[in-house]
């Protein structure tokens, strides 16, 4: 008893010495019953934060590099297909374009009323039943497919793109996919049926996962809990309407405040899918692209100079931002910077890129 009063005795003395130690301390050191025993704790190991929903991934999943939504964790390696899909009104209802990832519309021809054509890229490309109509490549396309080690999948093209297609991170695949009975002449009747893409690869040997050429992932994502929101930056406009100065078909994208997406119309009509239960086709994030090309003959063919920089919008969630755009080679990714020279992040889902020529800039109309 006596030993254990003269430490309890020292301990007092020490908390009046830590006390009149303390100078600025505003703390103090209560007495200590002398009925207590004294006891030492550690200090509590530190709780880390919860995870948010954005970065739990479920067990077997992961998010896309093109669109940042999960998809299953097999097809992580796997490459995505770039499909021309011709745009001619007569090519029309097209089937499976609403189930893309991303979507590229550009000029084709200068001749005919400078008809634009797409290019679909697709990661998950065996869920969709049906692809197209499918046609003929260009140089520009090819340029922008590498970019994402996609394998190209057409119907053909004019000699111009021959100096292209042997470049070794070039894959593609012409005119070995689906006839379809439509009543329409041959040239509209190609499709990529479910099963194509596989017979293609298994007859060519094509790698069907990325390659050594594959740069990486094109875009910064934003998580969807906090999504971009391009509202107070200096110079950002509204846009509920998109309208592209693509004269042949009249290309347009209306903002739906209730989903937050874009819708696409062209034709002077929705543009819907048969092949998804007639969903339109619309998309989360836009960018339009200014692009100088070049006219390689009296037959309108052409290409865009899009190794290069150059001026731009994003548009997502009903504003416009203007940006800037740089492609520095073949096989790397256009990149995108805001005027503060950051690249830019885009929000979860879709996104549809227009190429616009730089002499139809100025009829660009986003109100």
């Amino acid at each position: 008893m006596k030993k254990r009063l003269t430490a309890l005795l020292a301990l007092a003395v020490m908390a009046v010495s830590l006390t009149a130690c303390g100078g600025n301390d505003k703390e103090t050191v209560e007495n200590i019953p002398a009925t207590e025993e004294v006891s030492v704790t550690e200090e509590p190991a530190a709780v880390p934060e919860p995870e948010t929903e954005d970065d739990v991934i479920p067990e077997g999943m992961y998010r896309s590099e093109l669109t940042n939504e999960l998809l299953d964790e097999s097809l992580k390696n796997q490459r995505p297909i770039a499909a021309m899909v011709d745009n001619e009104s007569i090519a029309l209802p097209h089937y499976g374009m609403s189930e893309a990832d991303v979507v590229y519309e550009m000029m084709n021809s200068t001749l005919n009323g400078r008809i634009t054509r797409f290019m679909v890229l697709v990661k998950d490309w065996e869920k969709i039943e049906q692809l197209g109509s499918i046609r003929s490549v260009r140089p520009t396309n090819i340029i922008l497919a590498s970019e994402w080690n996609a394998m190209i999948c057409h119907d053909g093209g004019p000699f111009y793109i021959d100096q292209y297609m042997v470049e070794p991170y070039i894959d593609n695949f012409s005119g070995t996919f689906s006839r379809v009975d439509n009543g329409k002449s041959r040239e509209y009747t190609e499709y990529i049926l479910k099963g194509d893409v596989e017979k293609n690869l298994e007859r060519t040997g094509v790698s069907r996962e990325y390659t050594e050429y594959y740069p990486g992932p094109h875009y910064q994502f934003a998580t969807e809990k906090n999504p971009v929101d391009l509202t107070g930056k200096d110079g950002v406009i509204d846009a509920s309407l998109v309208d592209l100065p693509y004269p042949h078909n009249g290309s347009f994208l209306e903002y739906n405040e209730q989903d937050q997406l874009y819708y696409y119309s062209e034709y002077g009509k929705p543009h819907l899918d048969p092949g998804n239960d007639n969903a339109q086709l619309r998309f989360k994030n836009l960018l339009i692209q200014r692009c100088e090309f070049n006219q390689y003959d009296e037959h309108g063919y052409m290409i865009f100079y899009c190794i290069t920089q150059g001026e731009a919008y994003y548009i997502t969630n009903g504003k416009a931002e203007k940006v800037t755009w740089k492609k520095e080679s073949m096989d790397s990714p256009t990149r995108y910077y805001d005027a503060s020279g950051n690249e830019i992040t885009l929000n979860t889902g879709k996104t549809y890129i227009g190429i616009v020529p730089i002499d139809d800039w100025d009829d660009l109309v986003i109100e």
